[in-house]
């Protein structure tokens, strides 16, 4: 009785209503980590001015790039074909001297009107550089996230993703021909990993060799999810065809 019980709750012998819902939820959270995996490139992944994430990326996220202030960064990276070069030696200049609210008013508020307002000013998200004040918070040395910002998206993520986390080993948990160990290992190492990923954050805040552990954190638990997402998809709908196919050869 207890091994036809179990083999009912077995992923390719579930009720198709159920089906139906874990793959609808498999789906849109496999969609999810894919959109989250480009938004990272997009953010992240463009800290140091080059696509693709790596290592210098999170130290600059983190720990920030110490040797320039942001403003002055983007002047020479991605933005440096957005005022010409009289214009951004004149703004880096007056980083330089201490941002003076004397030499803003006479001169390098018009230069941000000319060339960066039309965005910086208007889209949502980014700093607004209609002012002084919002412009002085670039214009001084870049040292990374913030302490309210890491609290803040730390426990954004803590809560949202070991939620993910828990539906996705709940429904590869039902998986058939895995031992229990083996599934045990398997589900416990997304929230392992998101574990070492958030708290390699704070490290890198201070100590930027950290940022290694970052990455491992990350794509860590992004094979072992994707694993479980695509095997819980398989055992549901390609399982049961092949094994009837066989059956009937």
């Amino acid at each position: 009785m207890t091994t036809s019980v179990l083999g009912r709750n077995q992923l390719p012998n579930l009720a198709l209503e159920l089906k139906a819902l874990f793959t609808g939820y498999v789906l849109v959270v496999g969609l999810g980590l894919l959109v989250a995996g480009g938004q990272i490139l997009l953010t992240h992944g463009m800290a140091d001015d080059e696509f693709g994430l790596s290592v210098d990326d999170i130290v600059y996220s983190y720990y920030g790039n110490r040797g320039d202030s942001r403003l002055e960064a983007k002047l020479n990276g991605s933005m440096k074909d957005k005022a010409s070069i009289v214009d951004r030696t004149a703004i880096i200049r007056w980083v330089h001297d201490g941002s003076s609210a004397l030499a803003w008013d006479s001169q390098i508020g018009q230069v941000f009107q000319n060339n960066c307002v039309s965005c910086h000013g208007v889209i949502p998200g980014l700093p607004d550089f209609n002012s002084l004040a919002g412009v002085k918070s670039l214009a001084a040395i870049d040292t990374g996230a913030s302490i309210d910002s890491l609290t803040r998206v730390s426990h954004i993520h803590l809560f949202g993703i070991s939620f993910i986390f828990f539906f996705v080993g709940w429904i590869f948990s039902y998986a058939q021909g895995i031992s229990s160990r083996t599934k045990a290992v398997l589900i416990a190492i997304p929230f392992a990993f998101l574990f070492l990923d958030i708290t390699a954050w704070w490290l890198t805040k201070w100590y930027p060799a950290f940022a290694w552990a970052t990455l491992i954190g990350g794509i860590g638990y992004s094979i072992a999810s994707s694993f479980m997402l695509l095997c819980s998809l398989y055992q549901m709908w390609l399982m049961p065809i092949l094994t009837s196919s066989i059956r009937n050869d």
